[in-house]
Protein backbone atom coordinates (compact mmCIF):
# COMPACT_ATOMS: atom_id res chain seq x y z
CA UNK A 1 0.00 0.00 0.00
CA UNK A 2 1.32 3.42 -0.99
CA UNK A 3 2.42 5.59 1.93
CA UNK A 4 0.30 8.73 2.45
CA UNK A 5 1.68 11.35 0.07
CA UNK A 6 2.37 14.14 2.53
CA UNK A 7 4.16 11.77 4.92
CA UNK A 8 6.35 10.54 2.07
CA UNK A 9 7.15 14.15 1.19
CA UNK A 10 8.02 14.91 4.81
CA UNK A 11 10.36 11.92 4.77
CA UNK A 12 12.10 13.34 1.70
CA UNK A 13 12.31 16.81 3.26
CA UNK A 14 14.04 15.25 6.28
CA UNK A 15 16.57 13.82 3.78
CA UNK A 16 15.58 10.26 4.46
CA UNK A 17 15.08 7.47 1.93
CA UNK A 18 11.62 7.15 0.37
CA UNK A 19 10.04 4.08 -1.29
CA UNK A 20 9.30 6.15 -4.41
CA UNK A 21 10.08 9.73 -5.45
CA UNK A 22 8.17 12.51 -3.73
CA UNK A 23 6.16 14.47 -6.32
CA UNK A 24 5.20 18.16 -6.20
CA UNK A 25 3.74 19.61 -9.41
CA UNK A 26 3.83 23.36 -8.92
CA UNK A 27 0.27 24.04 -10.02
CA UNK A 28 -0.25 27.77 -10.12
CA UNK A 29 -2.32 29.38 -12.87
CA UNK A 30 -2.47 25.96 -14.57
CA UNK A 31 -5.15 25.27 -11.96
CA UNK A 32 -7.24 27.88 -13.73
CA UNK A 33 -6.90 26.05 -17.01
CA UNK A 34 -8.10 22.86 -15.33
CA UNK A 35 -11.42 24.51 -14.41
CA UNK A 36 -11.87 26.78 -17.42
CA UNK A 37 -10.81 30.04 -15.76
CA UNK A 38 -8.28 32.61 -16.93
CA UNK A 39 -5.24 33.30 -14.76
CA UNK A 40 -6.78 36.61 -13.75
CA UNK A 41 -10.06 35.00 -12.71
CA UNK A 42 -8.25 32.20 -10.93
CA UNK A 43 -5.92 34.34 -8.82
CA UNK A 44 -8.74 36.61 -7.67
CA UNK A 45 -11.09 33.91 -6.39
CA UNK A 46 -10.67 31.60 -3.40
CA UNK A 47 -13.35 29.34 -4.83
CA UNK A 48 -11.48 29.01 -8.13
CA UNK A 49 -8.16 28.28 -6.39
CA UNK A 50 -9.75 25.53 -4.33
CA UNK A 51 -11.49 24.01 -7.36
CA UNK A 52 -8.29 24.12 -9.45
CA UNK A 53 -6.13 22.49 -6.78
CA UNK A 54 -8.71 19.81 -6.07
CA UNK A 55 -8.81 19.00 -9.77
CA UNK A 56 -5.00 18.90 -9.86
CA UNK A 57 -5.04 16.50 -6.91
CA UNK A 58 -7.46 14.23 -8.72
CA UNK A 59 -5.48 14.24 -11.98
CA UNK A 60 -1.86 14.25 -10.81
CA UNK A 61 -1.87 12.43 -7.44
CA UNK A 62 0.64 14.84 -5.87
CA UNK A 63 2.35 14.58 -2.51
CA UNK A 64 2.41 18.36 -2.17
CA UNK A 65 0.86 21.39 -3.87
CA UNK A 66 1.28 25.15 -3.59
CA UNK A 67 -1.79 27.07 -2.51
CA UNK A 68 -0.95 29.71 -5.13
CA UNK A 69 2.17 30.51 -7.14
CA UNK A 70 2.19 34.29 -7.44
CA UNK A 71 5.34 36.27 -6.61
CA UNK A 72 3.58 39.60 -6.95
CA UNK A 73 1.25 39.44 -3.94
CA UNK A 74 3.57 41.24 -1.51
CA UNK A 75 4.57 43.80 -4.15
CA UNK A 76 0.90 44.54 -4.85
CA UNK A 77 0.25 45.36 -1.18
CA UNK A 78 3.35 47.59 -1.12
CA UNK A 79 2.15 49.74 -4.03
CA UNK A 80 3.46 48.10 -7.21
CA UNK A 81 1.07 48.33 -10.15
CA UNK A 82 0.30 44.97 -11.74
CA UNK A 83 -0.48 44.01 -15.31
CA UNK A 84 -2.91 41.10 -15.49
CA UNK A 85 -3.10 38.50 -18.24
CA UNK A 86 -5.17 35.46 -19.21
CA UNK A 87 -2.46 32.81 -19.07
CA UNK A 88 0.27 33.95 -16.67
CA UNK A 89 0.39 35.47 -13.18
CA UNK A 90 0.38 39.27 -13.08
CA UNK A 91 3.63 41.10 -13.72
CA UNK A 92 5.00 44.14 -11.88
CA UNK A 93 4.75 47.31 -13.95
CA UNK A 94 5.87 50.02 -11.51
CA UNK A 95 8.60 50.28 -8.90
CA UNK A 96 7.70 52.56 -5.98
CA UNK A 97 11.27 52.80 -4.66
CA UNK A 98 12.35 54.56 -7.86
CA UNK A 99 10.73 57.70 -6.42
CA UNK A 100 9.99 56.92 -2.76
CA UNK A 101 11.80 55.85 0.37
CA UNK A 102 11.03 52.58 2.15
CA UNK A 103 9.40 54.58 4.94
CA UNK A 104 6.92 56.00 2.43
CA UNK A 105 5.62 52.63 1.24
CA UNK A 106 2.17 51.44 2.34
CA UNK A 107 2.20 49.49 5.59
CA UNK A 108 2.39 45.79 4.80
CA UNK A 109 -0.39 43.56 6.09
CA UNK A 110 -1.64 40.09 5.25
CA UNK A 111 -5.12 41.54 5.69
CA UNK A 112 -4.55 43.58 2.52
CA UNK A 113 -4.44 42.72 -1.17
CA UNK A 114 -5.24 39.12 -2.08
CA UNK A 115 -3.91 37.55 1.09
CA UNK A 116 -7.38 37.16 2.65
CA UNK A 117 -8.66 35.11 -0.30
CA UNK A 118 -5.50 32.98 -0.23
CA UNK A 119 -6.13 32.42 3.49
CA UNK A 120 -9.68 31.28 2.72
CA UNK A 121 -8.44 28.95 -0.02
CA UNK A 122 -5.75 27.51 2.25
CA UNK A 123 -8.18 26.79 5.07
CA UNK A 124 -10.59 25.05 2.71
CA UNK A 125 -7.83 23.02 1.05
CA UNK A 126 -6.56 22.02 4.48
CA UNK A 127 -9.97 20.50 5.22
CA UNK A 128 -10.38 18.89 1.78
CA UNK A 129 -6.93 17.40 1.09
CA UNK A 130 -4.71 18.40 4.00
CA UNK A 131 -4.69 14.90 5.42
CA UNK A 132 -2.96 13.44 2.35
CA UNK A 133 -1.37 16.36 0.46
CA UNK A 134 1.18 18.74 1.95
CA UNK A 135 0.35 22.40 1.34
CA UNK A 136 3.11 24.78 0.26
CA UNK A 137 2.96 28.46 1.13
CA UNK A 138 5.12 30.37 -1.35
CA UNK A 139 6.50 33.79 -0.46
CA UNK A 140 8.56 36.22 -2.48
CA UNK A 141 12.19 36.17 -1.36
CA UNK A 142 13.63 39.44 -0.01
CA UNK A 143 15.96 40.05 -2.96
CA UNK A 144 13.25 39.46 -5.57
CA UNK A 145 10.78 41.59 -3.61
CA UNK A 146 13.31 44.42 -3.53
CA UNK A 147 13.76 43.97 -7.29
CA UNK A 148 10.02 44.49 -7.69
CA UNK A 149 10.10 47.61 -5.53
CA UNK A 150 13.28 49.17 -6.94
CA UNK A 151 13.41 47.84 -10.51
CA UNK A 152 16.55 47.33 -12.57
CA UNK A 153 18.40 50.09 -10.72
CA UNK A 154 18.90 47.65 -7.85
CA UNK A 155 21.97 46.19 -9.54
CA UNK A 156 23.65 49.60 -9.71
CA UNK A 157 22.65 50.23 -6.08
CA UNK A 158 24.46 47.06 -5.05
CA UNK A 159 27.69 48.54 -6.40
CA UNK A 160 27.24 52.18 -5.46
CA UNK A 161 25.29 52.09 -2.19
CA UNK A 162 25.31 48.58 -0.66
CA UNK A 163 24.41 49.89 2.80
CA UNK A 164 21.06 51.23 1.57
CA UNK A 165 20.40 47.94 -0.23
CA UNK A 166 20.96 46.04 3.00
CA UNK A 167 18.63 48.41 4.85
CA UNK A 168 15.92 47.83 2.24
CA UNK A 169 16.49 44.08 2.40
CA UNK A 170 15.88 44.16 6.15
CA UNK A 171 12.46 45.66 5.42
CA UNK A 172 11.77 42.99 2.77
CA UNK A 173 12.84 40.29 5.23
CA UNK A 174 10.34 41.59 7.78
CA UNK A 175 7.67 41.31 5.08
CA UNK A 176 8.81 37.76 4.32
CA UNK A 177 8.64 36.75 7.98
CA UNK A 178 5.14 38.19 8.23
CA UNK A 179 4.05 36.16 5.19
CA UNK A 180 5.73 33.06 6.65
CA UNK A 181 3.75 33.65 9.87
CA UNK A 182 0.58 33.98 7.79
CA UNK A 183 1.17 30.63 6.10
CA UNK A 184 2.16 28.84 9.30
CA UNK A 185 -0.84 30.23 11.16
CA UNK A 186 -3.27 28.97 8.55
CA UNK A 187 -2.01 25.47 7.90
CA UNK A 188 0.89 25.42 5.43
CA UNK A 189 3.19 22.41 5.90
CA UNK A 190 6.06 23.85 3.86
CA UNK A 191 7.07 27.49 3.48
CA UNK A 192 9.04 28.09 0.29
CA UNK A 193 11.08 31.25 -0.17
CA UNK A 194 10.99 31.78 -3.94
CA UNK A 195 13.82 34.13 -4.90
CA UNK A 196 14.43 33.78 -8.65
CA UNK A 197 16.36 37.04 -9.00
CA UNK A 198 19.19 35.55 -6.95
CA UNK A 199 20.18 33.51 -10.01
CA UNK A 200 21.42 36.78 -11.53
CA UNK A 201 24.10 37.62 -8.97
CA UNK A 202 27.51 36.34 -7.94
CA UNK A 203 28.22 34.04 -4.97
CA UNK A 204 29.80 36.97 -3.09
CA UNK A 205 26.70 39.06 -3.64
CA UNK A 206 24.54 36.09 -2.62
CA UNK A 207 26.42 35.89 0.67
CA UNK A 208 26.04 39.65 1.18
CA UNK A 209 22.54 40.37 -0.11
CA UNK A 210 20.62 37.09 0.14
CA UNK A 211 21.88 34.54 2.68
CA UNK A 212 21.53 36.59 5.90
CA UNK A 213 17.99 37.61 5.00
CA UNK A 214 16.57 34.28 3.85
CA UNK A 215 18.16 32.64 6.89
CA UNK A 216 16.07 34.87 9.15
CA UNK A 217 12.96 33.54 7.44
CA UNK A 218 14.14 29.93 7.55
CA UNK A 219 14.95 30.26 11.25
CA UNK A 220 11.43 31.53 11.92
CA UNK A 221 9.85 28.70 9.92
CA UNK A 222 11.87 26.15 11.87
CA UNK A 223 10.64 27.66 15.13
CA UNK A 224 7.11 27.08 13.85
CA UNK A 225 7.83 23.36 13.22
CA UNK A 226 7.24 23.67 9.48
CA UNK A 227 9.56 22.69 6.63
CA UNK A 228 11.30 25.32 4.52
CA UNK A 229 12.51 25.41 0.94
CA UNK A 230 14.68 27.78 -1.08
CA UNK A 231 13.36 27.87 -4.63
CA UNK A 232 15.52 29.54 -7.30
CA UNK A 233 14.90 29.33 -11.04
CA UNK A 234 17.35 30.32 -13.77
CA UNK A 235 20.99 29.34 -14.04
CA UNK A 236 22.01 29.59 -10.40
CA UNK A 237 24.81 27.03 -10.81
CA UNK A 238 27.46 29.46 -9.57
CA UNK A 239 25.39 30.02 -6.40
CA UNK A 240 24.45 26.43 -5.78
CA UNK A 241 26.89 25.80 -2.95
CA UNK A 242 26.05 29.01 -1.09
CA UNK A 243 22.35 28.15 -1.51
CA UNK A 244 22.97 24.77 0.09
CA UNK A 245 24.73 26.47 3.00
CA UNK A 246 21.59 28.39 3.96
CA UNK A 247 19.33 27.19 6.80
CA UNK A 248 16.54 25.78 4.62
CA UNK A 249 15.46 22.13 4.64
CA UNK A 250 15.21 21.87 0.85
CA UNK A 251 16.79 23.49 -2.21
CA UNK A 252 14.76 23.44 -5.44
CA UNK A 253 16.07 24.33 -8.88
CA UNK A 254 15.11 24.23 -12.56
CA UNK A 255 16.51 22.57 -15.66
CA UNK A 256 19.36 25.11 -16.02
CA UNK A 257 21.20 23.40 -13.15
CA UNK A 258 22.57 19.83 -13.39
CA UNK A 259 20.55 17.69 -11.00
CA UNK A 260 23.51 15.43 -10.24
CA UNK A 261 25.54 18.46 -9.11
CA UNK A 262 22.73 19.53 -6.79
CA UNK A 263 22.46 15.98 -5.46
CA UNK A 264 26.16 16.01 -4.60
CA UNK A 265 26.06 19.40 -2.86
CA UNK A 266 22.82 18.58 -1.08
CA UNK A 267 24.50 15.49 0.33
CA UNK A 268 27.47 17.55 1.46
CA UNK A 269 25.23 19.95 3.40
CA UNK A 270 22.57 17.44 4.45
CA UNK A 271 19.78 19.05 2.44
CA UNK A 272 16.74 17.72 0.69
CA UNK A 273 16.68 18.78 -2.95
CA UNK A 274 14.29 18.85 -5.87
CA UNK A 275 13.09 20.11 -9.21
CA UNK A 276 14.63 19.85 -12.70
CA UNK A 277 11.73 18.58 -14.85
CA UNK A 278 11.98 20.49 -18.14
CA UNK A 279 9.24 23.06 -18.09
CA UNK A 280 8.71 24.13 -21.70
CA UNK A 281 10.39 21.73 -24.11
CA UNK A 282 8.94 18.72 -22.30
CA UNK A 283 5.96 19.52 -20.06
CA UNK A 284 4.44 22.29 -22.17
CA UNK A 285 5.48 21.47 -25.74
CA UNK A 286 6.48 17.80 -25.55
CA UNK A 287 4.56 14.54 -25.73
CA UNK A 288 3.54 12.07 -23.05
CA UNK A 289 6.59 9.99 -23.99
CA UNK A 290 8.83 13.04 -23.54
CA UNK A 291 7.33 13.60 -20.10
CA UNK A 292 7.85 9.95 -19.11
CA UNK A 293 11.47 9.94 -20.21
CA UNK A 294 12.28 13.22 -18.51
CA UNK A 295 10.67 12.00 -15.29
CA UNK A 296 12.76 8.82 -15.48
CA UNK A 297 15.91 10.90 -16.06
CA UNK A 298 15.18 12.99 -12.98
CA UNK A 299 14.33 9.96 -10.84
CA UNK A 300 17.55 8.22 -11.86
CA UNK A 301 19.68 11.31 -11.25
CA UNK A 302 17.92 12.34 -8.05
CA UNK A 303 17.67 8.95 -6.39
CA UNK A 304 15.42 8.22 -3.45
CA UNK A 305 17.21 9.97 -0.59
CA UNK A 306 15.84 13.41 0.03
CA UNK A 307 14.68 13.96 -3.56
CA UNK A 308 11.48 15.77 -4.55
CA UNK A 309 10.51 15.51 -8.22
CA UNK A 310 9.07 18.82 -9.46
CA UNK A 311 9.11 21.25 -12.36
CA UNK A 312 11.54 24.11 -12.04
CA UNK A 313 8.88 26.78 -11.75
CA UNK A 314 5.17 27.52 -11.93
CA UNK A 315 3.62 25.21 -14.53
CA UNK A 316 2.70 27.04 -17.74
CA UNK A 317 -1.05 27.65 -17.95
CA UNK A 318 -1.54 25.50 -21.06
CA UNK A 319 0.53 22.48 -19.95
CA UNK A 320 -1.30 19.38 -21.30
CA UNK A 321 -2.85 17.38 -18.48
CA UNK A 322 -1.74 14.16 -20.18
CA UNK A 323 1.93 15.12 -19.84
CA UNK A 324 1.62 15.68 -16.10
CA UNK A 325 -0.36 12.47 -15.71
CA UNK A 326 2.47 10.69 -17.50
CA UNK A 327 4.95 12.04 -14.93
CA UNK A 328 2.63 10.96 -12.12
CA UNK A 329 2.46 7.46 -13.57
CA UNK A 330 6.27 7.24 -13.55
CA UNK A 331 6.25 8.30 -9.90
CA UNK A 332 3.60 5.87 -8.72
CA UNK A 333 4.10 2.80 -10.91
CA UNK A 334 7.50 1.05 -10.95
CA UNK A 335 6.33 -1.39 -13.60
CA UNK A 336 5.18 1.31 -16.01
CA UNK A 337 8.46 3.11 -15.44
CA UNK A 338 10.30 -0.04 -16.50
CA UNK A 339 8.10 -0.37 -19.57
CA UNK A 340 8.63 3.28 -20.54
CA UNK A 341 12.40 2.88 -20.42
CA UNK A 342 12.22 0.56 -23.42
CA UNK A 343 9.10 1.71 -25.29
CA UNK A 344 8.89 5.52 -24.94
CA UNK A 345 10.48 7.50 -27.72
CA UNK A 346 11.29 11.18 -27.42
CA UNK A 347 9.88 13.55 -30.02
CA UNK A 348 12.04 15.87 -32.07
CA UNK A 349 11.51 19.56 -32.73
CA UNK A 350 13.32 19.26 -36.04
CA UNK A 351 16.20 21.25 -37.46
CA UNK A 352 14.55 24.68 -37.23
CA UNK A 353 15.48 25.33 -40.85
CA UNK A 354 12.51 27.68 -41.00
CA UNK A 355 14.03 29.95 -38.35
CA UNK A 356 16.28 32.40 -40.18
CA UNK A 357 18.53 34.70 -38.17
CA UNK A 358 19.11 38.25 -39.36
CA UNK A 359 22.32 39.09 -41.17
CA UNK A 360 23.42 41.06 -38.17
CA UNK A 361 26.48 42.77 -39.70
CA UNK A 362 24.36 44.05 -42.58
CA UNK A 363 21.61 45.54 -40.42
CA UNK A 364 21.90 49.30 -39.80
CA UNK A 365 20.73 48.99 -36.17
CA UNK A 366 22.09 47.01 -33.26
CA UNK A 367 19.83 44.03 -32.58
CA UNK A 368 19.35 42.80 -29.03
CA UNK A 369 17.88 39.31 -28.95
CA UNK A 370 16.59 38.66 -25.42
CA UNK A 371 15.99 34.95 -24.88
CA UNK A 372 13.50 34.41 -22.06
CA UNK A 373 11.12 31.90 -20.61
CA UNK A 374 8.47 34.63 -20.74
CA UNK A 375 9.01 38.15 -19.44
CA UNK A 376 5.40 38.33 -18.27
CA UNK A 377 5.81 35.30 -16.01
CA UNK A 378 9.50 35.12 -15.00
CA UNK A 379 11.01 37.85 -12.79
CA UNK A 380 14.62 37.54 -14.07
CA UNK A 381 13.31 37.56 -17.64
CA UNK A 382 11.20 40.64 -16.95
CA UNK A 383 14.09 42.62 -15.50
CA UNK A 384 16.54 41.52 -18.18
CA UNK A 385 14.11 42.68 -20.88
CA UNK A 386 13.46 45.89 -18.95
CA UNK A 387 17.20 46.55 -18.74
CA UNK A 388 17.56 45.95 -22.49
CA UNK A 389 14.76 48.42 -23.26
CA UNK A 390 16.20 51.07 -20.93
CA UNK A 391 19.71 50.66 -22.31
CA UNK A 392 18.44 50.86 -25.88
CA UNK A 393 16.69 54.13 -25.08
CA UNK A 394 19.73 55.57 -23.30
CA UNK A 395 22.22 54.57 -25.97
CA UNK A 396 21.23 57.26 -28.47
CA UNK A 397 21.83 54.89 -31.39
CA UNK A 398 19.44 52.74 -33.47
CA UNK A 399 18.58 49.60 -31.49
CA UNK A 400 15.98 46.88 -32.04
CA UNK A 401 15.09 44.85 -28.94
CA UNK A 402 13.47 41.49 -29.67
CA UNK A 403 12.19 39.06 -27.06
CA UNK A 404 12.15 35.35 -27.92
CA UNK A 405 10.07 33.30 -25.47
CA UNK A 406 11.03 29.66 -25.27
CA UNK A 407 7.42 28.83 -24.47
CA UNK A 408 7.03 28.86 -28.26
CA UNK A 409 8.64 26.76 -30.98
CA UNK A 410 10.09 29.86 -32.67
CA UNK A 411 11.62 30.94 -29.37
CA UNK A 412 13.23 27.53 -28.93
CA UNK A 413 14.45 27.82 -32.52
CA UNK A 414 16.17 31.12 -31.81
CA UNK A 415 17.66 29.68 -28.64
CA UNK A 416 19.14 26.79 -30.61
CA UNK A 417 20.31 28.91 -33.55
CA UNK A 418 22.05 31.38 -31.25
CA UNK A 419 23.54 28.49 -29.23
CA UNK A 420 22.02 29.68 -25.96
CA UNK A 421 22.30 27.21 -23.09
CA UNK A 422 20.83 29.25 -20.24
CA UNK A 423 18.07 31.80 -19.86
CA UNK A 424 17.56 34.67 -19.68
CA UNK A 425 20.32 35.81 -22.04
CA UNK A 426 20.95 38.99 -24.04
CA UNK A 427 22.64 38.60 -27.42
CA UNK A 428 24.12 41.67 -29.10
CA UNK A 429 23.96 41.20 -32.87
CA UNK A 430 23.82 37.43 -32.50
CA UNK A 431 26.55 37.05 -29.87
CA UNK A 432 25.54 35.81 -26.38
CA UNK A 433 26.85 38.62 -24.18
CA UNK A 434 24.98 38.62 -20.87
CA UNK A 435 24.21 35.02 -19.99
CA UNK A 436 21.81 34.51 -17.10
CA UNK A 437 23.16 37.62 -15.41
CA UNK A 438 21.35 40.93 -15.69
CA UNK A 439 23.75 43.78 -16.50
CA UNK A 440 23.27 47.22 -15.06
CA UNK A 441 21.81 49.60 -17.69
CA UNK A 442 25.03 51.61 -17.93
CA UNK A 443 27.13 48.54 -18.78
CA UNK A 444 24.66 47.39 -21.42
CA UNK A 445 24.37 50.92 -22.86
CA UNK A 446 28.14 51.08 -23.30
CA UNK A 447 28.16 47.65 -24.97
CA UNK A 448 25.44 48.76 -27.42
CA UNK A 449 27.29 51.97 -28.27
CA UNK A 450 30.54 50.08 -28.75
CA UNK A 451 28.87 47.62 -31.12
CA UNK A 452 27.24 50.43 -33.10
CA UNK A 453 30.63 52.13 -33.57
CA UNK A 454 32.03 48.84 -34.88
CA UNK A 455 29.20 48.48 -37.38
CA UNK A 456 29.28 52.07 -38.57
CA UNK A 457 33.07 52.28 -38.72
CA UNK A 458 33.07 55.09 -36.16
Amino acid sequence: MDIVGKELLFTALRRETTPRPAWVPFVGVHGGKLIGKTATEYLQSAEAIVAGQLRATELYRPDGLPIVFDLQMEAEVLGCELKWADDVPPSVMSHPLETKKVSELPQFSTEAGRFPLVRDAMQRLRKEIGGTVALYGLLTGPFTLLSHLRGGELFMDMLMDPASVCESLEFCTDVGKEVARFYCDHGADVVAVVDPMTSQISPDHFEQFVAPYVNEIFSYVRQRDAFSSLFVCGDATRNLEVMCRTMCDNVSIDENIPLELLRSLAGKYNKSFGGNLKLTTVLLLGTEADAMLDAIRCIDEGGLKGFVLAPGCDLPYATPEANLQAVSQMVHDDYQRTVARTTAQASEFGSFDDIVLPTYDAEPQVILDVITLDSTACAPCLYMLDTALKAAQRSGVPVDVREHKIKTRSGIGYMCKLNIKNIPTICIDGKPTFISQIPDPETLTEAIQRRYREKSGG
